[in-house]
């Protein structure tokens, strides 16, 4: 068996492969790449990241956005969100954005990966899933970058605060609130705890 059939026999369908770790597996990791893309078996996503898509009846399927931020971070600990997330709350807040925002602990900025633009964020805290407490601070941490009307927002984000239940949005904004959110929820959370 040659080493470009070797290296293969690691390749598992939907998952994404960085340059390095797949240079464990071969001693000419370039030409073997540019040949596994040139034959269809990886797709390249961005620079030194790779895709070994599933086949499905359909033709061959591009990576979920978790195995992408995955593959990607070399790590589980992130957390996949976008503003769209908002609207769910009841809040007045319905545009939608093309933009997905990943929390997590080693990358700062904007990255395409695989035809999809991602703004990843370097965060000390996050929670392991969206919960709408999360998302009610999510939205006033990032209350100027929407395309909404911030004092309408905030008059109905009070009143949805106000609704919540106590201990998982103050546990919220105690963890994950910047100083500016704090202080907008002041009022409600100081009525709540009186």
């Amino acid at each position: 068996m040659d080493k470009l059939q070797q290296l293969k026999k690691h390749l598992k369908r939907g998952q994404v492969y960085r340059r390095a770790e797949l240079a464990n597996w071969s001693n000419s990791v370039d030409r073997h790449l540019h040949a596994l893309v040139n034959e269809g078996t990886l797709q390249k996503l961005s620079h030194g990241l790779y895709h070994y898509p599933e086949k499905t009846v359909f033709g061959k399927t591009p990576p979920t956005e978790e195995v992408l931020v995955r593959g990607f971070l070399k790590d589980d600990r992130f957390l996949l969100t976008s503003p769209n997330a908002y609207n769910a709350l009841g809040v007045g807040t319905t545009q939608l954005y093309n933009k997905k925002t990943v929390y997590n602990h080693k990358r700062h900025g904007d990255f395409t990966l695989g035809g999809m633009t991602f703004s990843f964020r370097v965060k000390p805290h996050f929670p392991r899933k969206a919960t709408p407490e999360f998302l009610l601070v999510d939205l006033l941490n990032n209350l100027d970058n929407l395309a909404e009307d911030p004092k309408l927002v905030l008059e109905k984000v009070k009143y949805r605060a106000s609704s919540m239940d106590k201990r998982k949005l103050l546990s919220s904004v105690k963890e994950y609130g910047s100083a500016r959110t704090k202080k907008m929820l002041e009022p409600v959370m100081s009525l709540q705890y009186a």
